[in-house]
């Protein structure tokens, strides 16, 4: 021991001996330290709006995302005062909070949870919290009085919790206890609104009052409030909401580390800064002097810990303080590299490839990537001299034959990310949510080979073309292609298709391609326009094979109704009757002439009247059809037909199969080729269109060839044989939800369920497992009950049924007597073929003989117990047991078992009470009141979640080799519970859905390979190193290695050959630590961006790199941020800047249904009390829309006016409460009859100019939230001080627009303004880009509006993230001026004028505002 301390001090010695040498060498080469240490740095730092929030209830927000109950357990732990009594720093208090969460969770989720907390990702959600609490206190009576107590003149330990109950506001126990013991006849009309985000009690009564608790743990009115509500849930009294949320001026009444956070401002991370070198083409240097006296110097300007060239110059100066001016001189001669920013033509030549060579030689890889890619302009000279390895570039170009040179790609297990929209707070939750399920897995004893392939596999495609199998013999084909004289000319060679044609141009082969079936009830209206669209494009040679399924709709009400036990004849069926006859008799042609003729012979052939058909139309029609070629006569053939019932029975299989299929909703409709469209002519020619380039596919690939029958290969590869778009909707459509977390609590209904198999497939391991909720109180339950009874006789050998049965508390005691029997049975039975015919015989009873509340409760019970013990001998059940059962029967008993299973139903999944629903392997499917979910229904669910969900996850887990597992629980149930609960949860798992196959690049010589065995992360990815996307990714992929440890394989993809450097910039990303908190009180510092040593005396331009969702102003910077030279400074050491996340972004796309999108539709966005605080318009391109919100909730709806009158869309909430901001898709409908209005109309109306008065859309914005849209809020004020300015200029506003950026051109804004004001005596109002504008500027703005009496108004637009982004900054600025003047300004706005701001106006701009633009939309001008 004692030898290798000797060895490594040695080390020591010569590793000072040698920084001493390199010292005395630069000092002896004429470079003082005076005159290294004169290099300068750039410091910067971001921070949020919002007041800060406690870290604490952050970690309790971050928390919850886990599990639930998570939440209620941290409570439980941090509820008493004195808890982290023992912590007197900040950074203390976040390593218990920590230290106490690592007992909840599992590595590596307690590290995410660490890193997320640092993060302060879980900030925005107290704020929502926050602005519901604000509006709680302001909308709510509150009482005895205590209003006087509520935060106003001065802080009040009662005011920092309180109860909300909808009707008052209560704030001690005492008020709480009173109001707890009347809850019971309180009016439950005013009850508060609970959300999805909301934290609800365990277990708590669905249909007790609700109670939101206000409050923050860890102060000292929360613990008596929280136990008295925590009880009050338990014994069903009060459905108890907590919503986590400390006052202002309550952070001293909190514990130790309750407030940590909350004093301070959020100081966000997450973000890139870059400094770019600025290309100097023309003048954009401010010459006037710095402000003297302001100093931002912060005393920790830079980090030592961090190595340069290998050095770590905070050790050194730990050992040899001493040496600090020299050690310093040493470390700032290394970082002083030569800044490059142009090379020669032969050192570019093989830059990427030796940049490389450098990073895969690194003993660390991904340090090295990212010190190279941000600090490229000074190590880009060292690069271009390093010999190269020709290994290396060899497989790089390889590997450039399948992904193009300079590619960045990336996925995460499997799946692609988009690099262009990734951000850190994204990653980070893919990664937890990706490790979260790991974590479910591994506990369900899923060995970590099996976890890997679950979490890697590829999801089966869900296509978004549903094929309905409709083939059989009720198709009635009016042609065929390859058959009939009609088509023998035409051409048969395939390979035409693949040919270009004009637009619209039909290919004319002669092969059935194409397969239109049109489905319909012959006696509507719809079926005779149907008919006689098919003959006229039969006539037209359309390349198509025509055919139709007719239906009687009355066949279909009796089987729906009566189970088709009865059914009348009707004209229908008449028609299908005479229609059978006439082709089997006659010809197929003649048959479907009889259909038009039905029509004809009706109104005359002008118009298709909804009045319905008569028989004597359809005889009259058969008549005429059959009259000139019939071998007898036509009214003979009608009384045979009649009397001796001939096709009836084939016309009504023909109602039965429709029935099956589920068309008859739809009325009439179209299947091409099994896809179902609208049944009109546009329809038919739009379906053909979108079905050739399937077609062209298979036929370029082989697939489809000469005698390929094409129907039948769609049909048998993807088909199903029941129609239900409920079912088959948009992924985007279906709600999913996992059962993971409810199964494993303790006691929980999962556990309790015995599941229900078809006869013969009990020991079966069933992969689909339906779980029927219902309420056996509503006509609509017991149907759906006997469904699935009636489903499981069928005999289904994949799926097993578990019920659910609850009904209300004010239930007949016959309700109640029915649940329990069924219980009883299924736990008794349920092993037997006996229990599931017994089943399905007292359900047909029950639903055909429903008890009605008002039933008079003794007859009814009596009537079910003799059906119970006819059926229970009928099936042989041991009949003693049903009287043993009926006799101890208890209402009380099963009202109690029902209270449990409506926490899971409702407080867990999320139902509604009283509504009906059928649970799939964690779908959740809602039958509506009133409406029908069939066995055929049931058997469509079960094949689309098995193919799409289940059917992969059941064969990997089929194949596991378990250990650790008792093999006696390796039972079929066993295997059924693992492929729901792994089903179930991946069914919520978010994710994109393409991929790429990273396998096939060659990776010995070229990719960096980090292998760690039995990780749940796999990163691929490929990258350019020198590229922007490589400087945004590399710091990414440096924190998922440090925290999580990932299993990585990063292929490296430069460009070949460079014609000019790939980088000319600085880059920093920006991300947190233990060190942001103080290690000596309470404060928190918060992340910085550091650019140690910068060249002095090039310019640079800084720019931040900001996830999407952000809007980012500077708000405290001395110097010109567009402009920086260094070697301007003066004696200031470091420039700093402080930026502010002033607003989030709500975007999204508006569609409308078959039509473009609606160009011009007006939203607002508000709250309920005020609807109206920010607006916007849709754009043409994607339907596109923006607005910029603050964290909280808020109500989307349709501005009133034009918009709201021609279309319908009802008031949609939107909760913002993570710094991703938010995106949702609108699709809107117009009203009955406005469907061929246009909304840009010429003679729009102007309600918004009316109501606002001309001033301006802030104005709202201003009252609405001060504090977090500023910049603005002293207009009003300057405003009334300036009333005699104001007065002097008399008629219309002028609205003049201006973009500047930089000092200089602020100057030249000045003076722009002063010019317009000096030239015309009308008021002026001035728009400007805010997020442009320095701190100063907008600092003077209000006292330049005050002395020279005009108006202005800061705005700004989002670049859209599906826009190609431009890269430097002055051509994002000029984009203002051209791309988002539609949307940028607010509706009120009726005419704006631009103005360059280097322009000197010398003319009343009034002239030229007044001009009369005949009609044409306002426009924008432009003075050059």
């Amino acid at each position: 021991m004692a030898a290798a301390r000797g060895s490594r001090s040695g080390v020591s010695r010569a590793a000072l001996a040698l920084v001493a040498a390199v010292l005395v060498g630069c000092l002896a080469g004429g470079v003082s330290a005076a005159e290294i240490r004169r290099q300068k740095n750039v410091q910067v730092a971001l921070r949020a709006k919002w007041a800060g929030t406690p870290l604490l209830l952050e970690a309790n927000e971050l928390l919850s995302k886990e599990r639930k109950d998570y939440f209620w357990d941290f409570v439980g732990q941090w509820k008493e005062l004195d808890k982290g009594s023992e912590c007197l720093t900040a950074k203390c208090c976040v390593q218990k909070i920590v230290e106490n969460v690592r007992s909840l969770l599992s590595e590596p989720l307690a590290s995410v949870f660490e890193f997320s907390l640092t993060l302060r990702s879980a900030s925005p959600r107290l704020v929502l919290y926050r602005q519901l609490a604000e509006e709680s206190l302001s909308s709510v009576p509150v009482k005895d009085d205590a209003l006087e107590q509520i935060p106003g003149n001065g802080p009040v330990e009662e005011t920092c919790c309180w109860v909300d109950t909808g009707s008052t506001l209560l704030f001690n126990p005492a008020d709480l206890h009173k109001w707890l013991e009347g809850s019971g006849k309180g009016d439950s009309t005013g009850q508060p609104e609970l959300f999805d985000f909301d934290h609800v009690y365990p277990r708590s009564n669905i249909t007790a009052p609700v109670a939101i608790f206000y409050g923050a743990v860890g102060t000292k009115c929360f613990k008596e409030l929280h136990v008295h509500l925590a009880e009050a849930s338990k014994q069903g009294k009060v459905r108890y909401a907590l919503r986590p949320v400390l006052p202002s001026g309550c952070q001293a009444s909190s514990s130790f580390c309750g407030s940590i956070g909350a004093a301070d401002a959020v100081t966000l991370s997450g973000y890139g800064v870059e400094l770019a070198l600025k290309n100097m083409e023309y003048k954009a240097m401010d010459d006037t002097a710095i402000k003297k006296g302001v100093a931002l110097e912060d005393p920790k300007t830079e980090d030592l810990s961090q190595e340069v060239r290998g050095f770590i110059f905070s050790k050194i100066l730990e050992r040899k303080p001493e040496l600090n001016a020299e050690i310093m001189a040493f470390r700032d001669s290394l970082l002083s590299s030569t800044v490059s920013d142009t090379l020669e033509v032969w050192e570019l030549k093989d830059l990427g490839h030796q940049t490389a060579q450098r990073i895969l030689h690194a003993s660390d890889p991904l340090q090295s990537m990212q010190e190279i890619n941000q600090n490229f302009p000074s190590i880009v000279s060292s690069l271009s001299r390093m010999k190269l390895d020709d290994s290396i570039k060899d497989e790089i170009i390889a590997n450039q034959r399948m992904v193009p040179p300079g590619k960045s790609l990336m996925a995460l297990n499997g799946a692609l990310i988009n690099i262009e929209d990734l951000d850190l707070y994204l990653l980070m939750d893919m990664v937890r949510e990706e490790l979260s399920l790991a974590d479910q897995f591994i506990r369900l004893k899923l060995p970590q080979n099996a976890v890997h392939k679950i979490l890697s596999a590829a999801l089966p495609a869900e296509s978004n073309s549903f094929r309905v199998d409709f083939r059989g013999s009720h198709v009635h084909y009016l042609n065929n292609l390859e058959e009939d004289a009609l088509y023998k000319r035409w051409r048969s060679n395939l390979q035409e298709l693949l040919m270009p044609v004009y637009p619209g141009q039909m290919r004319y082969i002669r092969k059935n391609l194409f397969h239109a079936v049109y489905v319909f009830d012959p006696a509507s209206a719809c079926g005779a326009e149907t008919i006689d669209m098919i003959l006229s494009m039969h006539q037209d040679n359309v390349p198509v094979r025509f055919g139709v399924i007719m239906y009687s709709s009355r066949v279909i009400n009796v089987i729906e109704e009566n189970d088709g036990s009865k059914s009348e004849e009707d004209t229908s069926t008449l028609i299908m009757r005479l229609f059978l006859y006439i082709k089997e008799t006659y010809s197929t042609q003649l048959a479907f002439q009889f259909l038009s003729d039905i029509h004809s012979s009706r109104s005359g052939g002008d118009d298709y009247s909804e009045e319905p058909v008569e028989a004597h139309h359809v005889e009259e029609a058969f008549v005429d059809s059959l009259l000139s070629g019939a071998k007898s006569h036509p009214q003979d053939v009608l009384l045979k037909l009649q009397k001796e019932n001939l096709y009836k029975q084939e016309a009504e299989e023909n109602s039965r199969f429709v029935h099956k299929l589920g068309l008859y909703k739809l009325q009439c409709c179209l299947l091409m080729n099994g896809l179902v469209h609208e049944s009109n002519e546009d329809a038919t020619m739009n379906a053909m269109n979108d079905e050739l380039p399937r077609i062209q596919e298979q036929v370029y690939y082989g697939h489809i060839q000469s005698h390929t029958d094409v129907l039948e290969k769609f049909l048998s590869e993807s088909s199903y044989k029941r129609y239900n778009p409920s079912i088959t909707g948009k992924s985007t459509e279906k709600r999913f939800v996992s059962l993971f977390a409810s199964y494993h609590q303790e006691d929980s209904v999962l556990h309790d369920i015995n599941y229900l198999h078809s006869h013969g497939t009990t020991d079966d391991v069933k992969p689909v497992t339906h779980l029927f909720a219902v309420d056996l109180s509503s006509k609509t339950g017991t149907k759906l009950l006997h469904e699935a009874m009636r489903y499981l006789m069928d005999g289904p050998n994949r799926a097993r049924v578990g019920l659910l049965l609850y009904a209300r508390r004010d239930s007949v005691s016959t309700i109640l007597l029915m649940k329990d029997i069924i219980d009883r049975t299924i736990s008794s039975f349920s092993n037997t073929e006996k229990a599931l015919n017994f089943l399905h015989g007292l359900c047909k009873f029950y639903e055909g003989q429903h008890m009605a509340a008002s039933s008079a409760v003794g007859d009814s019970i009596s009537t079910i117990m003799d059906k119970v013990y006819s059926l229970a001998a009928e099936i042989a059940l041991p009949v003693d047991d049903y009287r043993a059962w009926l006799t101890s029967f208890s209402a009380d008993t099963v009202l109690k078992g029902i209270d449990k299973l409506s926490d899971f139903l409702f407080g867990q999944l999320g139902l509604e009470f009283g509504s009906n629903a059928v649970i799939t392997n964690g779908r959740i499917f809602v039958v509506g009141e009133g409406g029908s979910f069939l066995t055929d229904d049931l058997g469509l669910l079960e094949s689309m979640e098995y193919e799409l969900r289940t059917k992969y996850i059941h064969e990997i887990i089929e194949e596991v080799e378990w250990t650790g597992v008792d093999p006696d629980y390796l039972t079929s149930k066993f295997y059924s519970d693992i492929t729901m609960l792994v089903s179930s949860s991946m069914s919520v798992r978010e994710r994109p859905s393409e991929r790429a196959h990273f396998e096939i690049l060659n990776a010995e010589h070229s990719a960096i390979k980090l292998n760690i065995m039995n990780s749940s992360i796999h990163i691929d990815a490929v990258i350019d190193p020198l590229s922007p996307a490589g400087q945004k990714i590399s710091p990414l992929l440096r924190i998922l290695w440090r925290w999580i440890q990932p299993s990585m394989r990063i292929v490296l993809n430069p460009i070949s050959s460079l014609a000019d450097l790939p980088l000319k910039n600085y880059y920093r990303f920006v991300l947190p630590s233990m060190d942001d908190f103080s290690s000596t009180d309470y404060s928190v510092h918060g992340p910085k961006a550091f650019f140690s040593n910068m060249p002095l005396s090039k310019t640079l331009t800084m720019n931040i790199d900001v996830p999407e969702p952000w809007l980012v102003e500077p708000v405290v910077a001395i110097h010109d941020l567009d402009n920086i030279l260094l070697e301007n400074l003066g004696d200031v050491r470091t420039l700093q800047a402080v930026f502010e996340l002033e607003v989030l972004l709500l975007t999204g796309h508006c569609m409308e249904k078959d039509r473009e999108p609606p160009r011009g539709l007006q939203f607002i966005l508000g709250t309920k009390q005020r609807p109206h605080l920010v607006d916007t318009l849709v754009m043409a391109n994607l339907g596109y829309w923006q607005m910029k919100v603050s964290p909280g909730v808020w109500y989307l709806q349709l501005a009133p006016g034009r918009s709201a009158d021609l279309y319908e869309l009802p008031s949609k909430l939107v909760a913002i409460d993570s710094l991703r901001g938010k995106l949702i898709h609108i699709e809107v409908q117009k009203k009955k009859g406005k469907e061929h209005e246009d909304l840009l109309n010429a003679a729009d109306d102007n309600h918004f100019q009316e109501k606002t008065d001309n001033k301006g859309w802030n104005t709202n914005l201003l009252k609405w939230a001060s504090s977090f849209i500023s910049g603005d809020a002293s207009l009003k004020k300057k405003a009334e001080k300036n009333t005699a300015l104001k007065d002097a200029r008399q008629g219309e506003a002028i609205n003049i627009f201006s973009v500047a950026s930089g000092h200089l051109y602020e100057r030249f804004l000045k003076i722009m303004i002063l010019s317009v004001l000096k030239n015309t005596q009308r008021p002026v109002k001035f728009w400007f880009i805010k997020n442009y504008l320095s701190p100063q500027f907008k600092d003077v703005l209000p006292h330049m509006a005050q002395e020279y009496g005009f108006e202005y108004e800061l705005i700004t637009y989002k670049w859209p993230t599906w826009l190609h982004k431009q890269k430097e900054k002055q051509r994002i600025i000029w984009a203002y001026k051209i791309l988002f003047l539609d949307v940028i300004f607010p509706l009120s706005l009726r005419k704006v004028i631009f103005v360059d701001a280097d322009q000197i106006v010398r003319t009343d701009m009034g002239e030229l505002y007044d001009m009369d633009l005949k009609g044409r939309p306002p426009c924008i001008y432009s003075i050059l």
